[in-house]
């Protein structure tokens, strides 16, 4: 089994910026792709950016394209999310994503707010 943690959230103004990081324990090494979601209040649950088992392929959702990075340390078996530039309707709370063989598992969250 994976455990996935996130961290990193918090309260910013816009146009500032947050790193989140999520930190994989257990099976890592059944680990590939792993990706980040968010929720908003009374929204269903969205892709914000994916990436690649190796860190080389790369997706975002046109809305934070531009404005967001992930990248991942197979190393630290830690996956980031560099966010700038951030606005308002970035604020959700932020899950964690692995990709394990044949299911997928899901980290706990952490809030992101972005006030104007």
């Amino acid at each position: 089994q994976v455990q996935l943690v996130e961290s990193g959230g918090g309260t910013v103004q816009a146009g500032g910026s947050l790193r989140l990081s999520c930190a994989a324990s257990g099976s890592v090494g059944s680990i590939n792709a792993m990706g980040w979601y968010r929720q908003a209040p009374e929204k269903e649950r969205e892709l914000v950016a994916d990436i690649n088992s190796v860190g080389t392929n790369m997706k975002y959702a046109d809305y934070v394209k531009g404005r967001f990075t992930i990248s991942r340390d197979n190393a630290k078996h830690e996956l980031y999310l560099q966010m700038n530039n951030l606005k308002p309707e970035d604020t959700a709370v932020y899950y964690c994503l692995a990709s394990v063989i044949t299911s997928i598992t899901w980290g706990q969250g952490t809030q992101v707010t972005v006030v104007s």
